[in-house]
């Protein structure tokens, strides 16, 4: 696993800003490229352009004066993907409900309406390599796939919280509380199953789920071993206990926001071994991170939230008091080539 060191960070107030410097608290880059920022509260997303200005944004109503916006009825959106086809789709928590979005004719249809469904609410949306769409019930319990029309495909998990470690077929498999999904590669998704403390990859060519980290039970252990036998964070008080997000790079390297140890913890893709590349566990939620400090492992990571890869950076958010909070970007260190 590589080494990582601090590229930036920025602080994020509780006022009404939702980029500094081009970045956001909560931010998204599609396949493609492109960086999307979503304001959950105030249930609108938008295209970051390269003038670190929004080239427009997905709302009810329109947003910011003089900024292009698609009228679309997002409540409490969550994540946005990319259709082979260049639309997009965007999910949202609340309603259950999964938009598609035409960025060049500038209009929005509802594509899947989840409740309608059966879904209790809605997580993230990531489209496959076949260009179907999956979301994650979050305390559902279940994984559905959707083709580029809404059609249903599959559905994994029957509604209650369960686990199988053991590679299982779609039909025999069991979550509990799905926090995150991530796109892999070779037509995989990765699936933070949290309240099992583990995550899963779904092979959907395979058409199976397996366990890659985790052994269902909480704690912080495991570092330098086997990622199977490691162990995440949980609070049995808190509303969401467990890991809380995810990312995956292109090399199948798996990078999980431990949110109750308040550290970030990596999954080599080659070896299966788990490490902590950031963070510790001693936590305050009132101290903002040092904007000048470059070792992840001093930073303060109290409340992790959704993370982001791109292009070998990894966007860490995280929440402080009173609403504020901050957004730490890790890069990978460059290693020197002897002469």
């Amino acid at each position: 696993m590589a080494d990582w060191i601090i590229d930036r960070i920025v602080h994020f107030d509780s006022g009404p800003a939702v980029l500094r410097n081009g970045l956001a608290h909560f931010g998204f880059h599609d396949r493609r490229g492109r960086y999307f920022a979503i304001a959950y509260t105030r249930h609108f997303m938008g295209l970051v352009g390269g003038d670190v200005r929004f080239e427009w944004t997905v709302a009810a109503e329109p947003v910011f004066r003089g900024v292009r916006n698609i009228r679309a009825p997002l409540e409490f959106p969550m994540f946005v993907d990319v259709l082979p086809d260049g639309d997009l789709v965007v999910s949202n928590f609340k309603t259950a409900e999964l938009y598609r979005i035409d960025p060049v004719a500038m209009t929005a249809r509802l594509l899947v309406d989840g409740h309608g469904l059966g879904l209790a609410d809605m997580g993230n949306c990531v489209v496959d390599d076949e260009g179907c769409v999956w979301v994650n019930e979050v305390t559902g319990c279940r994984l559905w796939r959707f083709d580029s029309t809404g059609r249903t495909v599959d559905v994994l998990g029957d509604g209650t919280p369960g686990f199988r470690p053991d590679p299982v077929p779609f039909s025999e498999a069991r979550f509990s509380w799905i926090y995150d999904i991530r796109r892999g590669p070779h037509n995989t998704v990765y699936v933070l199953d949290s309240r099992n403390f583990a995550v899963r990859v779904v092979d959907v060519e395979g058409r199976c789920v397996r366990t890659v980290g985790g052994d269902g039970r909480p704690g912080y252990d495991g570092d330098g071993g086997d990622a199977r036998q490691a162990r995440f964070g949980g609070s049995p008080e808190a509303k969401f206990d467990g890991p809380i997000s995810l990312s995956v790079d292109e090399r199948e390297n798996v990078y999980i926001g431990d949110r109750f140890n308040h550290v970030v913890r990596a999954i080599d893709g080659a070896t299966g071994l788990i490490s902590t590349i950031a963070g510790s566990q001693r936590a305050d939620d009132a101290r903002a991170n040092d904007t000048n400090e470059r070792d992840p492992l001093r930073l303060n990571l109290p409340k992790i939230s959704s993370m982001d890869y791109h292009d070998g950076r990894l966007f860490v958010p995280t929440d402080l008091g009173a609403g504020a909070g901050d957004l730490a970007v890790l890069r990978r260190r460059q290693r020197s080539v002897p002469a």
